[in-house]
């Protein structure tokens, strides 16, 4: 079997960092504990057979490694402990079979984010905290290798001609790499865990995301098919709540999804799910999030559900939008609900340049009914911050309505933010959508218990 790294990508170069890592240097035994591992690496990957490695399970691929560690040490008289050997059988066989040291990572279901800064430095995201793990990689090889195996499971690549990769793992988890030249300490490598438990909008507002009426209200709006934006800053839980407003679409609808990494994970049955693909290393076969959804209009959709508007594609979503595709829903990166609107006009007018301003927000009036607006606060909580109504344009200016805005109250003896949802004052201008749906009496009800 062929051990990943340099070897196995000949043609990559990566800078390591001069002499050992900061913790070997420290414990003058721990590099000689070091060399000695990665002999015993050497000699392992040596006599285990490739073809059949891959059709064992992790526990019984370990144990294998461990019985032949176990030869090679008493051969050799290596004075090895039987918990080192366990830890060298674990780290082989998560390099074999999975993702070498983040497979304990993304296990542990209480992280939400891990980072890799090059191969000792390791962090990740934990209730809504930064914290430096104690898991590290060999060497920048050994990041390079992992990071190669997650593009090549689905079709994508990364080396140092194409340093930069935006993919997923196949349970959904968002990943995020850049290799050197770019990186000049080492690959870096960003995962956006997608979380087992599946949370709905009961379940945000049980665990403080939102009030009970505020769930109630989305809830309504998610069934009444208007268009909504979800709004927010990079890891506020914009696709969470994303995928909380698809339980409400009915199992007669057709949706179809357009993503540039799948994640979101819809319940019902006639979904269509389209990802984009980057241009091959000869620059061509590019699919573009705006070829999709041109695509998708022809698919005779009920709803489209873009993953997220980041660039001409705006146009198109606003088109979607004004002709028949109620409940459309999409994500967007944005401080405010009314920033979110200068981001589609900007972004329209990336791919339309001869486009009047007027006639941009006339459609924006028209296609899009609510903002949401969600953001990671200061104690680590995701929070609905903001619910925005679109309701018109007086001269050249969008109107909107605050639905519901969170006002800050302080915080409890644990640091925890506390506050209230400010209810609006003004009728809904969808108010006969809700009417025409029979829920114009729960929203009356939902907004009393905001």
């Amino acid at each position: 079997m062929k051990p990943f790294g340099r070897r196995e990508h000949p043609d990559l170069t990566l800078v390591s960092p001069p002499g050992p890592a900061p913790a070997l240097r420290a414990v003058p035994n721990a590099q000689a504990a070091a060399t000695l591992a990665a002999a015993l690496r050497e000699r392992v990957l040596k006599q285990i057979d490739a073809t059949q490695a891959v059709d064992l399970s992790n526990a019984a691929l370990r144990r294998q490694i461990e019985q032949v560690i176990h030869q090679i040490a008493n051969e050799d008289r290596i004075e090895i402990s039987a918990r080192e050997q366990s830890r060298i059988a674990e780290e082989l066989a998560n390099d074999m079979t999975g993702y070498g040291p983040l497979e304990a990572l993304l296990r542990d279901d209480t992280i939400s984010d891990i980072m890799v800064n090059g191969p000792y430095r390791v962090f990740i995201e934990r209730r809504g905290k930064l914290e430096l793990s104690d898991v590290t990689f060999r060497d920048n090889d050994h990041v390079a290798a992992i990071t190669q195996k997650i593009a090549g499971q689905v079709g994508r690549r990364i080396d140092e001609s194409s340093p930069l990769l935006d993919a997923r793992l196949i349970d959904g988890s968002r990943v995020n790499a850049v290799f050197p030249p770019l990186a000049l300490d080492g690959p870096c490598l960003s995962i956006r865990k997608f979380m087992r438990q599946r949370l709905d909008l009961n379940g945000l507002a049980a665990n403080g995301s939102m009030s009970p009426g505020l769930a109630k209200i989305l809830s309504i709006a998610a069934k009444c098919r208007l268009n909504i934006i979800v709004s927010g800053g990079t890891g506020s839980g914009k696709t969470t709540l994303l995928n909380a407003l698809s339980h409400f679409i009915g199992e007669d609808e057709r949706i179809v999804t357009i993503e540039d990494a799948a994640e979101l994970q819809l319940q019902q049955l006639h979904v269509v799910r389209l990802e984009t693909r980057p241009a091959n290393a000869e620059g061509s076969g590019q699919i573009s999030q705006r070829d999709l959804v041109r695509n998708a209009l022809r698919m005779r959709p009920d709803r489209i559900i873009i993953g997220e508007v980041r660039g001409a594609e705006a146009f198109d979503m606003l088109q979607a939008m004004n002709t028949g595709h109620d409940g459309s829903v999409s994500t967007i990166h944005a401080n405010n609900t009314r920033d979110a609107l200068i981001r589609i006009e900007n972004m329209v007018q990336m791919g339309n340049f001869s486009l009047p301003t007027a006639a941009i927000r006339t459609q924006i009036v028209s296609a899009i009914d609510l903002i949401v607006q969600v953001e990671r606060m200061r104690d680590g909580k995701r929070r609905v911050t903001q619910l925005s109504e679109v309701c018109g344009q007086e001269g050249d200016i969008i109107t909107m309505n605050d639905i519901a805005a969170f006002e800050f109250g302080g915080e409890d003896a644990q640091g925890r933010i506390i506050g209230r949802y400010r209810p609006g004052v003004m009728r809904p201008k969808f108010m006969h959508r809700l009417e025409y749906f029979g829920e114009d009496r729960a929203w009356a009800q939902a907004e009393l218990l905001l």
